[in-house]
């Protein structure tokens, strides 16, 4: 009844062509002569709000989550007073987390609902108070928006005095009353006027983007209907279990399965929203809309029509509604009518009619590189570099929209087809990063672990009646028995977890990254909430619970949960003071530990880490990527003890002045580096299946041009080159990466010498 066991934080958005009506008097157009006057037309549109109706089937859903919640979740803790109080606390805080809309009155008021949540919810599926909520935040968000479009009408805006601004208001009280609001939404917008006069933009460009902003703001919150508030709503239920359960409506479900599967039938085109147009962002490469030469980046989609039927205008629909009529069954037309790019007449009309085919995402999917590097000796080692952003896995919905099988994506067998490809160009050891993966299927995280082990257990489950259960790779294969090391950060979650947990407990690999990975130890399932209630039309789709029903464990008994994994070699990174990871969110369920499964550890590790904690303490020392990162380091821990932000125009001017000066300093010491004498070989998985390797990199000779993450000042030296004589982008170091390699290519040269006795034990205790 449930599809899979899922280790994901998050699923992200796939858009392939659709979403919700806008107020019918709202007709996008060409930009208003007068952006604060067209901001004041449009917020009075909201000057009065009125609760929404229920959807027709939002009681017995809503009742249906509720009972589930209880009887399934891990902690099988009941829909009580304690639940009913943080239930009602994460919805507020998920329309407002900043403290900034409601009032102190208003959360006052609605606590009058908390003693009767549990019997209205459960019993009753009664969702009045999501509807009631959310019509006073949105009377509050147009009150915001109002005030600020008589601020930006006068435009008397002073930034010579001493005080400041503090952006980050997670933890802060509610304003007490308007006065109190007014005086904070003051203060926001004079923080936001000076980012970008900073920024160097003219007043008329300042007033005119401001107000094209708070309009976006206003019109998204407006544009929610009784599906989107009740999703917002039961979601807010269930993390009030714990922070990995949600409540998924429609299209949310299949926005879900298409990140799971990396698939999904439509045309293959990217959208976006332009101020009510539905705009094409940007083509899937062989997807049907590519394959046309019909359609391009910068066209607007007007209208959608099916077989046999009339046109349907979706001019000022939301996006997700648009891609619902655009997705369709495999082999089927569907007929757009364009505005197109070059069109220098918005009267122009254009017809494209197209068949929808199977869109594979393989963006998201595993993929590799070859790096050949010069060795003191003067010889060359290859080494590979797997980058894997998700455990993606087959993911087929029994209600949803398309019938058809998607062609079935393993994670494990493409990184599988990426190790072969490895072995046939006679790689030395492999660097597995998984610095930006945040879990998914729990059975492609233990295919994936025994691709680098003979067999054993892989990981311990235990349920919410504290039954254990041990998940072992039962194929005597292995895929690679090399040097390995999986990288990891503080982004590094759930399933990337297990993997490098038991590469670690087994000896097996070294782990390199952050000081601890992001801490989520529990395992998800999706019940569809048509297959347990015959209480829904088969036309309906009531969406699905996402629900926390179990806790991992390595296989040494130890959870991961909060205190994620520890690398055997921390490197410095500003994401090592980052507040995030399972430690930081509320509800999350607590850390513990179990009886160690029977396992025989390989111990290639921890005789050889002495050594490579040496070499790479010594490298950082004199290393000047590394004497940057400390430098942003200081810079961060500086600004998180001061939270404010000063809004005295001259004292942010000499800051943005002094961060201007520090990364053209770097970006002139990284271009008179001697270049990099590695070869680079990019191995998607098509290219994995054909012979030989293909051309290097064209950047292959050039400093490397790999975003680090770390820094602010990293990302600014990414994106400012304006000033360089050259034209040409400044070198941008991906600090973490490159110091991995050079640890792998110790970890290599110490693989096969003869190894020092270091008991598991005593190392373990060491670190």
């Amino acid at each position: 009844m449930a599809l899979g066991f899922l280790l994901a934080l998050a699923s992200p958005l796939f858009a392939d062509a659709a979403a919700q009506v806008t107020p019918k008097a709202m007709v996008p157009g060409a930009a208003p002569a007068d952006p604060v006057g067209d901001l004041i037309t449009y917020s009075g549109k909201y000057a009065t709000v009125l609760p929404l109706l229920p959807g027709p089937y939002d009681p017995r859903i809503a009742s249906l989550v509720a009972y589930m919640l209880e009887k399934a979740h891990y902690s099988q803790h009941p829909l009580d007073d304690e639940m009913a109080g943080r239930f009602l606390r994460r919805y507020l805080d998920t329309l407002d987390p900043t403290h900034s809309l409601f009032l102190a009155s208003d959360v006052k008021e609605f606590d009058k609902y908390r003693p009767n949540l549990p019997e209205m919810t459960l019993q009753e599926g009664n969702t009045l108070p999501a509807r009631e909520i959310f019509a006073r935040f949105l009377q509050r968000v147009e009150e915001r928006v109002e005030f600020v479009a008589g601020l930006l009408k006068e435009n008397h805006f002073d930034f010579t005095g001493t005080d400041g601004f503090a952006p980050d208001r997670k933890k802060a009280a509610w304003p007490e009353d308007m006065a109190a609001a007014h005086a904070l939404w003051r203060e926001y917008l004079r923080y936001e006027y000076l980012v970008e006069k900073l920024n160097k933009e003219k007043p008329d460009e300042i007033i005119k983007r401001l107000s094209a902003r708070y309009k976006r703001l206003l019109r998204g919150w407006g544009e929610l209907d009784s599906d989107d508030i009740l999703e917002l709503y039961l979601t807010s239920l269930a993390q009030g279990y714990d922070p990995h359960s949600d409540y998924m409506g429609k299209s949310q479900l299949e926005n879900f399965a298409i990140s799971m599967k990396l698939s999904l039938f439509g045309i293959g085109a990217l959208l976006k929203d332009d101020d009510g147009y539905c705009k094409i962002d940007s083509l899937v490469t062989g997807g049907p809309a590519e394959r046309s030469k019909k359609l391009k980046p910068g066209d607007r989609i007007i209208a959608v029509q099916q077989t046999n039927q009339e046109p349907v205008e979706i001019i000022g629909w939301k996006l997700n509604k648009v891609v619902e009529l655009i997705r369709g069954p495999k082999g089927t037309p569907i007929t757009l009518t364009i505005i197109p790019a070059t069109a220098t007449d918005s009267s122009v009309r254009k017809t494209v009619t197209l068949i929808r085919d199977e869109i594979q995402l393989e963006d998201q999917a595993a993929k590799g590189k070859i790096i050949e590097a010069p060795t003191p000796a003067g010889k060359t080692t290859r080494f590979g570099v797997i980058d894997l952003p998700s455990f993606y896995a087959g993911f087929d919905l029994a209600g949803g929209k398309n019938k058809e099988k998607a062609e079935p994506r393993s994670c494990s067998a493409d990184v599988a087809k990426l190790l072969k490809k490895f072995a046939e160009e006679k790689v030395a050891g492999v660097i597995l990063d998984l610095r930006r993966n945040g879990g998914g299927s729990l059975e492609e995280a233990i295919r994936l672990t025994g691709l680098f082990i003979k067999d054993g257990p892989v990981v311990q489950v235990r349920d919410r009646d504290h039954d254990v259960s041990v998940e072992s790779d039962d194929d005597s294969s292995v895929a690679y028995d090399g040097p390995l090391i999986v990288l990891t950060s503080r982004f590094s979650a759930s399933a990337s977890e297990i993997l490098a947990a038991a590469l670690q407990d087994y000896g097996r690999a070294l782990v390199v990254g952050d000081r601890k990975t992001h801490g989520k130890g529990t395992v998800q399932t999706i019940y569809e909430l048509n297959r347990f209630s015959n209480r829904f039309p088969k036309d309906v789709n009531p969406g699905a619970l996402k629900v926390t029903i179990r806790k991992f464990y390595r296989v040494n008994g130890a959870s991961t949960q909060l205190k994620g994994v520890t690398p055997d070699i921390v490197l410095p990174s500003v994401a090592n003071y980052l507040e995030t990871g399972e430690d930081v969110d509320d509800y999350a369920l607590p850390w513990d530990t179990i009886d160690s499964a029977k396992f025989t550890p390989l111990d290639r590790i921890q005789p050889l880490l002495p050594e490579l904690r040496r070499r790479t303490e010594a490298r950082q020392a004199s290393d000047k990527d590394f004497t940057y990162v400390r430098e942003d380091i200081a810079l961060y821990r500086k600004l998180q003890a001061d939270k404010t932000i000063t809004l005295n125009e001259q004292a942010r001017l000499k800051e943005k002045q002094d961060d201007e000066a520090r990364v053209k300093a770097r970006e002139a010491e990284r271009k008179a580096r001697p270049p990099s004498q590695d070869k680079v070989y990019e191995i998607s998985l098509k290219q994995a299946g054909l012979p030989g390797l293909p051309a290097p990199d064209a950047q292959t000779n050039a400093p490397l041009a790999k975003l680090d993450g770390n820094t602010n000042a990293a990302k600014a030296a990414a994106a400012d080159d304006s000033d360089t004589s050259d034209n040409e982008k400044a070198p941008v170091v991906d600090v973490t990466l490159d110091e991995t390699q050079r640890i792998l290519l110790d970890l290599i040269s110490l693989w096969n010498e003869p190894k020092p006795t270091v008991p598991m034990a005593a190392a373990t205790a060491e670190k």
